[in-house]
């Protein structure tokens, strides 16, 4: 694939104020943080119901957290895992250990036996600041886990009177306090972090080279790897961030932190993006859609980033209409595709659109997204962004670039893609190949540059000998009244190939058949792509930032299979010798 072959009509989509070429700066992502102490040291850089503290203090805080770290033996390039879920420490140990020269492993505190495993064997962590409410799971994995040093934090650390001590309080009552083994060496207090004593160094990594996270990959399409994102990948992607959302100012916004900071979306639009506007971040740490709205109501934040199941699941609150939303003044969407009926729900419920744009956790993440000012496609994930090259790529060798209106697989480069997989060479000689990024999605790019994401690469459903992308059945099911949630797959099959089967959750109330789903369906699809099998759940399983775990149901329907390919085996067995 040659540069040459690259055609560009983006560039003729942007805002005017938005510049295909920027300049960056080699500089360590924190320093963006420095110079909102500097510029602005009294503005609020995180608030957390009565807890809150300016920027100048946050930066002395880290350093604080910094200086520590490296007085319990912690070196420049060492892993240290953070989990915890949307907490003002979340922050500052993030921070902390950046300016420590360490590198981030944002781990999901829901993460259970196995994948706790994974991920700190894989990344070899030396040191984990967790949460006290997730103790009772890792005690016992404790001596598996490699770790040098535990430090515990709790909800009441980053609390005022009298709220942290009605919270200790409660947590008594209800017997859900954890009995934390500390001892001086291993296992720590938060405290032990935070209090003054050590004296910090100023410590500057090489932004190009070395690395500030080592983010794991959902898993969704298969083992979860640890992506290299050096200091410069997360620096320049808040600079592109900054120039497309040209009209964000400064020190004008305050961001709902609810998108997990464990996650490479929450990660950078939530805490780094928002750092570098000097915005104010108001930690959520755990999504009840009326919680939601209450406090979008009460906090009135200006930015509210988030993913598809997160708006749809507001939508469907009843009394949506009692609570103000009209402060905010951008959503921006990204970690899946968003059904064009719920954008235009959302929109005529709120008074707000919904900015979509693409990303992916190897491009730290974004690499797409809908013009701030100009036109906004629905169902697009927008332009690439500045100094970002994006091509759709032959299916098969992914060599031939393909012209505008052709679906094939999305290629991107730029400065922003990661270093590599951890640890896994093969891994990353097969993603990138000559500085492009190999993501996986299909899709295809119109006359003026916008991109449409159809689906996984690895999700497409063959079927008779016809390609089906589920992304086309899912809008179509979307549009059913009836019907909440919904997700199609490709279900093995002697005779076809595959068949597809779609998923359903019905509205509350509604009851569905399978007959009508069908014949709904058929009005609006070619006969191929009608799902001829639908089964209706009460949920539908998704990862933490609500992307359906599609593969999780596929895997389901194959096992269902080989289990009575099994059993008819048996009986046939049995017949023979009977």
């Amino acid at each position: 694939m040659h540069e040459r072959d690259i055609q560009r009509p983006w560039l003729a989509s942007y805002d005017k104020e938005v510049s295909p070429n920027l300049s960056y700066e080699d500089i360590p992502v924190y320093e963006y943080l420095d110079r909102m102490a500097a510029e602005d040291p009294r503005r609020k850089a995180i608030v957390f119901n009565n807890w809150k503290i300016n920027y100048k203090k946050l930066k002395a805080l880290t350093e604080t957290v910094a200086a520590n770290l490296r007085s319990y033996g912690l070196s420049p390039g060492d892993r240290v895992a953070i989990m915890l879920p949307n907490l003002p420490q979340t922050i500052i140990a993030y921070w902390g250990v950046l300016k420590a020269g360490g590198a981030v492993v944002m781990t999901n505190p829901l993460y259970m036996e196995k994948e706790l495993l994974h991920h700190f064997g894989d990344s070899q962590s030396k040191f984990l600041i967790t949460l006290d409410l997730v103790w009772p799971k890792l005690a016992e994995l404790l001596p598996r886990l490699g770790l040098e040093r535990v430090f515990v934090t709790r909800i009441p650390d980053c609390l005022r009177f009298p709220l942290n001590w009605l919270y200790q309080l409660k947590m008594q009552r209800d017997k859900k306090v954890p009995d934390i083994p500390f001892d001086p060496e291993r296992v720590l207090p938060w405290k032990k972090l935070v209090q003054k004593g050590e004296v910090f160094i100023k410590y500057t990594p090489d932004p190009r080279q070395d690395l500030a996270a080592l983010q794991y990959t959902g898993g969704t399409t298969g083992i979860s790897k640890g992506v290299m994102l050096t200091h410069y990948n997360l620096a320049v992607n808040v600079r592109q961030a900054m120039a497309i959302l040209h009209h964000i100012r400064h020190g004008k916004h305050s961001v709902l932190g609810l998108l997990p900071y464990f996650h490479i979306y929450g990660l950078t639009v939530c805490v780094n993006f928002a750092t570098a506007i000097g915005a104010t971040l108001v930690p959520y740490p755990r999504f009840v859609p009326r919680d939601v709205l209450k406090a979008i109501h009460k906090v009135k934040p200006t930015i509210f980033p988030s993913a598809p199941a997160v708006f749809q699941a507001l939508l469907q609150q009843k009394d949506i209409d009692k609570y103000d939303l009209s402060s905010i003044d951008y959503c921006i969407s990204g970690s899946a595709p968003i059904p064009v009926e719920s954008m235009e729900r959302f929109r005529k419920s709120t008074g707000a659109a919904i900015i979509e744009g693409y990303g992916l956790t190897e491009a730290s993440p974004i690499t797409h997204l809908n013009p701030l000012r100009g036109r906004r496609k629905p169902g697009s994930i927008g332009l690439p962004f500045p100094d970002t090259d994006a091509a759709v790529v032959d299916m098969e060798k992914g060599t031939q670039v393909l012209p505008s209106g052709e679906i094939g697989e999305l290629v991107v480069k730029g400065p922003q893609v990661m270093k590599g997989y951890w640890n896994r060479a093969d891994e990353t000689a097969r993603t990138l190949r000559d500085g492009w990024l190999y993501t996986g999605d299909v899709a295809y790019m119109d006359d003026e540059g916008y991109f449409y994401i159809v689906d996984r690469k690895k999700d497409l459903i063959i079927t008779g000998g016809l390609n089906v992308y589920p992304r086309e059945i899912d809008e179509v099911l979307y549009e059913h009244p009836g019907i909440k949630e919904a997700v199609s797959v490709g279900i093995p099959n002697s005779v076809r190939g595959e068949v597809i089967k779609a998923f359903i959750v019905p509205r509350d109330g509604e009851e569905l058949s399978s007959s009508e789903i069908i014949s709904f369906c058929s009005q609006k699809l070619a006969s191929f792509k009608v799902p001829r099998k639908i089964e209706f759940r009460e949920e539908l399983p998704k990862t933490i930032v609500g992307k359906v775990l599609r593969r999780v149901l596929r895997d389901e329907e194959i096992a269902r299979l080989q289990k009575k390919k099994r059993r008819n085996n048996m009986f046939k067995n049995s017949e023979n010798e009977g």
